[in-house]
């Protein structure tokens, strides 16, 4: 039988983040969204994050700190989101309102968007937008 090439959990795509703090952001993240921390790995300092897995809704996201010598860079370092992420929950309102509240900055107010979706978009304090 063959292993299946896909963890057990995990979706065929799934994001990684890179954080200039990403202890701040596993916090964030549990606060607003209600992930749920699953591993969070440090590094030789014991205060770097190497590794982390939050698991939000049904999905799984990896996230670390940003490391001087790789080439990822968090969006501050960047200078702008890197990436764009996808929420699809059953209260769209109630969660954008909760994760204003926790302190994402509001980019586009929640609309019944032309293809179908409610949606509404957010920069969470690290940078990424949702």
């Amino acid at each position: 039988m063959a292993a299946n090439p896909v963890p057990d959990g995990f979706h065929t795509v799934t994001a990684h983040l890179w954080l200039g703090d990403c202890t701040a952001a596993i916090e964030f993240y549990k606060r607003a969204l209600g992930a749920q921390e699953l591993v969070c790995k440090r590094g030789p300092d014991g205060k770097s994050v190497m590794h982390a897995l939050l698991k939000i809704g049904d999905s799984l996201v990896m996230m670390a700190d940003e490391w001087p010598d790789s080439r990822e860079r968090s969006p501050a370092t960047a200078g702008g989101a890197t990436t764009g992420l996808w929420l699809y929950v059953p209260d769209a309102d109630g969660l954008f309102a909760k994760v204003v509240a926790a302190g994402a900055e509001l980019m586009m107010p929640m609309m019944d968007a032309f293809w179908g979706d409610r949606f509404g978009k957010v920069k969470d304090p690290f940078g990424h937008a949702w």
